[in-house]
């Protein structure tokens, strides 16, 4: 795509971005973490010992947004999914973090634990539209001194794709980081291909730096780690109850950490991340399926553009419960918005009740909406060859293109040919049971699920994980009970 849908133009951009310089002098940010008033005091902000409100004059601002690197790269640990942004978008992330899921047997919603991280990353690992995988579930099987290697053990053994996750603390992160040495082999090897991308929210809306995840981004951020912050304003709660004010306060507190990170190290890649929503009122619910998440994405990517960064975020997201109607627009609007406005990153996958249950079944859904975007972006192949001119002469009118050989070369590629949607005669997908996309979908995910998938850590690393965190959970893939139950070939999987 090489033009792209805008909303606002570039003299609102411009405004935009004044706008915001103005809240970074004369408002601020509320700053409690020292590390980071240090930090900013050092490289010519005015800290107010009194009040801790840290001011950032319109000049230092402009200085370390030059620093900005133009790409970001998730590395995984097998190189053919590597993939950098913006150069190979969209990328396709998996919604994180949510602490319930839709039992896959029986449909009911119940907490998440360890085990089903480890189905999910297995999902993930198999469905093709998906790039990285960022752990969908919490576990509520994980040790709070243990909270995240727990959730990140049976990833790693189902998921060779880049893995993003967040850390609670700087113990935390101390063990990801002994977690992804033991599995590369050193801690330099490690280093070479760090396979895990940290992820924070180092901005508490409104304009208020929060504590631990500005101690993380400056811990990845002095020890060279990738990862990166998002922006999450809420209209009418913690940002203003207009789409103008919402962006404009999202976008000063995205440059507020971001110009942070440069001061520590100028050069740190990072992503314009973000989660802009406006409430509903009627009752002030949190709205991430609203068409105006989809509108504040399409501006904050606009933005993004002009500092010439890479952006995303959560996208395609739901507020209903279950894997409906109002699921597939929602999810559908949102995400095609942000992709005709350019957005690089798409954390889609899974969630419903507004990022707080993952449904396998929608995972899948999600996967081809994926799809669909990468063919969207793909666009027109403009050649010669392409117009079939050759063709469109030797048919002349009346005639037909079906029998012709380039039709038959060209089945696969020139259409996306859909796993879940169904395009058949109502009489044959009456024949063949009349399933709906929900059903279609959880036969997808009982085929993955239920066939052999060995770890993919070898024994020996696996070994040394075990003796250096033990206790972890069992981490393999293994399909629900009541489905290995009726799969008798599958009665001896682990």
């Amino acid at each position: 795509m090489s033009s792209f849908a805008t909303l606002l133009t570039q003299p609102q951009i411009e405004r935009v971005h004044d706008a915001s310089l103005e809240i970074l002098e004369d408002v601020g940010l509320l700053v409690r973490n020292e590390k980071a008033k240090k930090y900013l005091a050092a490289h010519g902000c005015h800290v107010d010992a009194e009040t801790e409100i840290v001011k950032f004059p319109r000049a230092i601002v402009q200085e370390y947004r030059q620093a900005y690197p133009p790409k970001f790269t998730f590395v995984a640990r097998d190189p053919h999914y590597d993939t950098t942004l913006p150069d190979d978008s969209p990328v396709i992330v998996t919604g994180s973090s949510a602490p319930n899921m839709l039992d896959p047997v029986t449909g009911q919603e119940r907490r998440a634990f360890s085990d089903d991280i480890a189905r999910i990353a297995r999902l993930i690992n198999e469905l093709p539209g998906y790039d990285v995988f960022s752990i969908s579930t919490l576990a509520e099987d994980a040790p709070l001194d243990r909270f995240t290697v727990t959730r990140l053990y049976p990833t790693i053994k189902n998921c060779v794709k880049p893995i993003r996750c967040s850390a609670t603390n700087q113990q935390d992160a101390e063990q990801i980081l002994e977690l992804g040495a033991l599995v590369a082999g050193s801690e330099a090897a490690y280093r070479a291909r760090p396979f895990i991308t940290h992820h924070y929210c180092p901005v508490v809306s409104p304009l208020t730096f929060d504590f631990d995840s500005t101690e993380m981004l400056i811990y990845f951020t002095e020890h060279g780690w990738p990862s990166f912050g998002t922006v999450v304003p809420n209209g009418g709660m913690s940002s203003p109850l207009t789409l103008l004010g919402t962006l404009t306060q999202g976008n000063a507190e995205f440059l507020a950490w971001s110009v942070l990170m440069q001061m520590i190290r100028p050069g740190t890649p990072l992503i314009y991340a973000y989660l802009p929503t406006i409430a509903d009122m009627r009752r002030g619910s949190y709205s991430p399926g609203a068409i105006e998440c989809g509108m504040l994405s399409m501006a904050m990517t606009q933005m993004a553009h002009f500092y010439n960064v890479p952006s995303g975020g959560y996208l395609g997201l739901t507020n209903s419960k279950v894997n409906d109607a109002q699921s597939g627009y929602e999810s559908g609007m949102s995400n095609t918005a942000a992709l005709l406005a350019g957005a690089d990153m798409f954390n889609m996958g899974g969630l419903l009740d507004a990022l707080m249950c993952f449904d396998f079944a929608k995972a899948v859904i999600d996967d081809e909406i994926a799809r669909m975007l990468k063919r969207i972006k793909r666009g027109f192949e403009f050649d010669e060859e392409n117009f079939a001119m050759d063709d469109i002469k030797d048919t002349g009118p009346g005639g037909m293109f079906i029998d012709k050989p380039r039709t038959y070369e060209l089945m696969k590629h020139t259409m996306l040919l859909p796993e879940i949607a169904d395009r058949d005669p109502r009489n044959r997908w009456q024949k063949l049971g009349a399933l709906d996309s929900q059903a279609r979908a959880m036969q997808r995910v009982r085929e993955i699920l239920t066939a052999d998938h060995p770890s993919l850590v070898s024994p020996d690393v696996d070994a040394r994980i075990r003796a250096a965190f033990p206790d972890l959970p069992n981490g393999d893939c293994v399909a629900p009970v009541a489905w290995r139950d009726a799969h008798p070939a599958m009665a001896g999987t682990k």
